[in-house]
C-alpha cells in the first residue's frame, strides 16, 4: 500500500514537472492591424456586374500581425451582408479585385475588410 502511495506521488510530481517545463517561456507577441480601406471612398458609383479594385493603406503595417488571411463582404446601412467578394488573400496585398454583387441600388453601401479585424470602407453607391 505503501509504494502505491508514492508511486502516485512521485508519478504525479513526474507529470507536473514535464508540464511546467513544456510551457514556453515567452509567447511571441502579435498585433491587430486594422488598414484604413482607400477605396471605395465616400462619393464612389458602382454598377452591377462591374469589376474594380478595392485598396487599402498596408503602409504601417506591425511585423507580427495576428492574421494575414483577408475576406471582404459587403455592408448596405449597418448591417453586414453575408455577400463575400473575396476571400483568402494576403491581406497585406493592399488590393483585391472584386465583382460587384447583383443587389437592390442604393447610395448606403460600404465594405467590410476583415483580417485581424473590421474595417469599413466609406460609404458609397451601387446602381443598376
Amino acid at each position: 500500500m505503501f509504494s502505491k502511495a508514492l508511486l502516485l506521488i512521485f508519478t504525479s510530481f513526474a507529470l507536473f514537472f514535464q508540464l511546467a517545463t513544456a510551457v514556453p517561456a515567452e509567447m511571441e507577441k502579435r498585433d491587430v492591424f486594422t488598414p484604413p480601406v482607400l477605396y471605395p471612398h465616400a462619393g464612389t458609383v458602382w454598377y452591377k456586374g462591374q469589376t474594380h479594385n478595392v485598396t487599402w493603406d498596408v503602409s504601417w503595417h506591425p511585423v507580427n500581425i495576428t492574421n494575414k488571411i483577408g475576406r471582404i463582404q459587403l455592408r448596405k446601412g449597418e448591417i453586414t451582408t453575408p455577400l463575400i467578394l473575396q476571400a483568402g488573400f494576403d491581406i497585406l496585398l493592399g488590393r483585391i479585385e472584386v465583382h460587384v454583387p447583383w443587389v437592390e441600388p442604393g447610395d448606403d453601401y460600404s465594405l467590410v475588410l476583415f483580417g485581424d479585424s473590421g474595417d469599413f470602407s466609406a460609404q458609397f453607391a451601387i446602381l443598376e
